[in-house]
């Protein structure tokens, strides 16, 4: 046990001599060290001494040693001490520092570029000289005990070496920064014990010359077959497809059944053939454009996510490549959520079954916010997969940026991963067989603590950035080194030859052979199953050629809303609600009795309960989900008796039935970008369950703009694939300043074509009920974006009665709410959202009987059939007026102008009540606010002004 404490305790190793001395100042004078120490040493004086007292002083250990040295020298001691024993013991803590030294810092002087371009840097702490230690100290004999080399006692000589050997090899590890002693010792023993020196068998070898030779072979036919086409290579990183077979073929050994793996284009072409198994002659229909596709717009071959089943040692194993647009590192939330959702359906909670891989680029991988973002997803309850494997094909250059002094601000592009003290295994490309080994130790970590891990393979870029660059016009002294680098598979080959393992043809004849395999368009050896389909696989056929004006039941019986209502109100006994949470409940109860209308907080829980009694989980998650941005919500209950912080709080949602699907609500971390990614994922890959992403105000959804221009709007005529992700985005215009008004629903309505999605903007509670369950019940899987209120969740009017949650449905349109003489009727307002209650009320004040309100609680698909059968019931209508909240350039204004016109008769107005058109989406100034509210109100109901449409 000591061995391990002095092994990774900063009290020990490089760090005990700058302790030592502390402490020393500390025993002359408490006031010389600063307060943390000081601290620290006051509570070791309580310790007792070695005589048992616990009030003997300690005294500096400086002048005893002193003391004791000059009476040795001077024999006054009995029994006499050898000069050298104070020497030795000095040099021996000496050593340990050097031991500590070459963990913390031995990736500095690793050989992991293999296009030599810098000198190795000056870190005086890797030399012996730096500790006092000199040439005559080389072949003096220390302990070794607190290394993992097999020796208890070493030579200094012997010691250095086989530090040099494990950490400054083609094989550089940064791991001392992390926090766990167990995963550090773990790591120390892995490197030291085999000196981070890989020993393949003759056949091991030449799988890895195999794997080389294909991904240098592939590139090579399609450079001289497909000249000019972009395909961006991964000429100069060969080791990666090694390392990729790798990985795949031990963690299927050790019980991986599911792979989902996350990269841009380098390379990606090559992983679709030597990884993934795709016929190479159906690549080649690509590049040639004769692959036809009913999607409506198709993508690009280097972003087409592709998967299949492949054999490994443990069994089938199921790889799936997520497709994935050019917004580099985007894609790494979405395979992280579509792996949740795939460890939830087998029950794999530590995440043993299923495995997420994420292929990076340097340039990326440092530059990218993303990458942040979803690394600190990684252990957090609601987002965390078990641990990620994280591939670096590392080229050393970023489009044309090269320069260290531009490429980013720390020594390695993996830097970013010490946020979450992931180890970082640096790694030359040029050494393919530590490549494999790097590879090998990764898998073996992630299993084994269930934590993120890094192989950063340096490497380089043979091409530029894509086939039609000329990289040597801004990288020359780059490409002058990489156009004399004769390729890491002609390197293994010939060491391979030189060692004996491989006759001196046959690396030749793996070339030949796998050129005549691309002719043929095949492969050359074929680990792909045809017929195996997993019992986990989720079939998307029913989901199919759905249309939004499907039916769908969302109606729940009386007695079944009244029981739902008592469980999500019933409160464990000695569970001590806050005082205004009670209030809540309370009330909720009397609206599940049918003693007050239901509003939007109870018509959620409403929803949610039915659907997970029904069978479907229900995922919510979101900055401020459980309680709700305007507490309203409450979904988690809290004791207000608890006396520990992780103990004490209640979801009712998740005790609604005995057999109930899972309900889960989940507080996420400050982020929209990765967590917004993440939710569409987990849509992606579970289409019966209700996922659900909540911004706290609508705006912070532009956190998250490229995960809805990439994915969300594009991903289905892009790439076939279909989601059901839920946005709730809370909009409205009540006074709060531009930041917390908008949830930018133009840009949506914008986005809005080929049915890709539905924006909807209730205003009732029973809407949002029926809403909410359509979503699961139809069989329609498109997104839905919903404008949720902020003024409206207690407002009375906005509430239903518990009977129109038991009848009824979701109404794209609603129509006036009393009876009117339609003959009387000369103009109609539509409207959207809130200010449907402000024109309310402003016609009733006015007494106007020749209006009549229309509210629009679907913008898009546009229900054309359910406003053309409200307008009919009025025809002497001669205006029609749009009035919305927002500016004149933003809402819906511009979107639904023509949708009206449409179904408008021949010979009527159409006209505009908003505010004007503005750079900010609100003011600032409530008093301001006020003005333009007043405005837009007498607007709708006065003379048309401004722009009229004539139909």
């Amino acid at each position: 046990m000591m061995r391990q404490f002095q092994a990774n305790s900063y009290l020990f190793g490089g760090n005990a001599p700058y302790v030592e001395e502390l402490y020393e100042r500390y025993l002359d004078n408490p006031g010389s060290v600063p307060d943390k120490w000081r601290a620290y040493f006051d509570k070791m004086q309580l310790v007792p001494a070695a005589d048992g007292s616990a009030s003997t002083p300690d005294v500096a250990h400086a002048p005893i040693v002193e003391s004791f040295a000059l009476r040795a020298k001077e024999n006054k001691l009995r029994p006499a001490v050898a000069p050298t024993d104070l020497s030795v013991a000095r040099k021996q803590v000496h050593v340990q520092s050097i031991i500590a030294a070459y963990r913390f810092l031995g990736s500095r002087w690793a050989d992991l570029d293999p296009l030599k371009r810098q000198e190795r840097p000056a870190i005086p702490e890797l030399e012996p000289a730096f500790y006092d230690l000199t040439e005559a100290d080389m072949d003096t004999e220390f302990s070794a005990a607190n290394t993992y080399f097999g020796q208890e006692q070493m030579t200094l000589r012997e010691i250095i070496k086989a530090l040099r050997q494990t950490y400054c090899g083609t094989l550089g590890v940064e791991f001392m920064y992390i926090a766990d002693p167990a995963q550090k010792r773990w790591m120390q023993q892995r490197l030291e014990s085999i000196r981070s020196t890989p020993n393949f068998s003759a056949q091991e070898k030449k799988d890895i010359l195999e794997r080389l030779t294909a991904a240098e072979g592939l590139e090579r036919f399609l450079h001289t077959k497909y000249v000019g086409q972009k395909r961006f290579s991964l000429e100069g990183g060969e080791s990666f497809i090694a390392s990729m077979d790798e990985i795949i073929q031990r963690a299927g050994a050790g019980g991986v059944e599911e792979i989902v793996i996350g990269m841009a284009h380098r390379g990606r072409l090559n992983v679709l053939v030597n990884t993934l198994g795709k016929m190479p002659k159906d690549l080649f229909a690509e590049f040639e454009g004769k692959v036809g596709s009913d999607l409506p717009a198709g993508d690009v071959k280097y972003h087409m996510g592709f998967s299949s089943d492949v054999t490994t040692p443990g069994g089938p194993v199921h790889l799936s490549l997520a497709f994935n647009p050019s917004h580099l590192e985007i894609v790494n939330p979405v395979v992280e959520g579509s792996v949740r959702a795939r460890q939830e359906r087998r029950g794999d909670a530590r995440g043993d079954k299923v495995l997420p891989i994420l292929v990076h680029g340097d340039a990326a991988f440092a530059g990218q916010g993303v990458v942040m973002e979803t690394l600190n997803l990684a252990q957090t309850r609601g987002y965390g997969t078990g641990g990620t494997v994280h591939l670096v094909i590392n080229n050393q250059i970023g489009f044309t940026t090269s320069d260290p002094r531009d490429t980013r601000s720390t020594s390695y592009c993996t830097d970013v991963v010490k946020m979450i003290e992931a180890p970082v295994l640096h790694v030359n490309g040029d050494d393919p067989e530590a490549v494999v080994l790097a590879s090998q130790i990764a898998m073996d970590f992630r299993r084994e603590f269930a934590a993120d891990i890094v192989v950063d393979i340096v490497c380089f870029r043979k091409l530029g950035h894509n086939e039609q660059d000329t990289p040597a016009v801004t990288q020359p002294l780059m490409y002058k080194k990489i156009a004399q680098h004769p390729g890491t598979r002609k390197l293994y080959g010939d060491k391979l030859v030189t060692q004996g393992t491989l006759r001196a043809e046959e690396p030749d004849e793996m070339v030949k052979a796998f050129r005549q395999a691309m002719e043929e368009g095949r492969h050359t050896a074929d680990p792909v199953l045809t017929n195996y389909k997993s019992k986990y696989a989720v079939d998307w056929q029913p989901f199919l050629n759905r249309k939004w004006t499907d039916n769908a039941d969302t109606a729940v019986p009386l007695a079944e809303l009244k029981r739902l209502a008592d469980r999500v109100t019933t409160i464990p006994p000695n569970f001590k609600l806050h005082p205004l949470v009670e209030k809540v409940v309370a009330d909720r109860r009397n609206m599940g009795e049918g003693k007050q209308p239901v509003d939007w907080g109870m018509a959620e829980h409403l929803a949610f309960a039915s659907l997970v009694a029904s069978g479907y989980p229900v995922r919510i998650t979101g900055q401020d989900s459980g309680r709700g941005t305007f507490s309203h919500r409450h979904s988690v209950l809290h004791d207000q008796s608890r006396e520990k912080w992780d103990v004490g709080s209640y979801v009712p949602l998740q005790n609604v039935s005995d057999k109930q699907a899972p309900f889960v609500v989940i507080d996420s971390v400050l982020s929209e970008e990765a967590v917004l990614g993440f939710e569409y994922g987990y849509s992606s890959a579970e289409p019966n369950a209700l996922v659900v992403w909540e911004a706290q105000f609508g705006d912070f959804v532009n956190g998250a703009q490229v995960v809805i221009d990439q994915f969300i709007s594009s991903g289905e005529v892009k790439w076939g694939r279909q989601s059901g992700l839920t946005l709730m985005l809370p909009h409205g215009y009540e006074g709060q300043g531009p930041e917390h008004s908008s949830a930018r629903m133009e840009r949506f309505l914008q986005l809005a074509a080929d049915n890709n999605m539905q924006v909807a903007q209730p205003t009732t509670a029973a809407q949002i009920f029926h809403l909410l369950r359509r979503q699961m019940i139809r069989l329609f899987r498109k997104p839905l974006v919903i404008m949720t209120p902020k003024s409206l969740l207690r407002l009375k009017d906005a509430a239903s009665d518990l009977s129109e949650l038991a009848k009824g449905e979701f109404h794209t349109v609603i129509g006036p709410r009393r009876e009117h003489d339609p003959k009387k009727i000369e103009r109609v307002v539509a409207c959207s959202g809130k200010v449907f209650y402000e024109l309310s009320a402003a016609r009733t004040e006015r007494k106007l009987d020749d209006v009549v309100i229309l509210r629009l609680e679907q913008l898009y698909p546009f229900p054309h059939k359910a406003l053309a059968a409200e307008l009919r019931k009025f025809p002497n209508v001669s205006e029609l007026v749009w009035c919305q909240d927002e500016p004149q350039n933003q809402g819906a204004w511009f979107y639904v102008q023509h949708h009206l016109l449409e179904n408008m008769s021949e010979g009527q107005k159409l006209g505009y009540a908003g505010r004007p058109a503005s750079a900010s989406p609100a003011v600032g100034y409530y008093v301001k606010h006020n003005e333009q509210q007043k405005a837009l109100i007498d607007a709708a109901f006065g003379k048309l002004k401004g722009l009229v449409l004539n139909k």
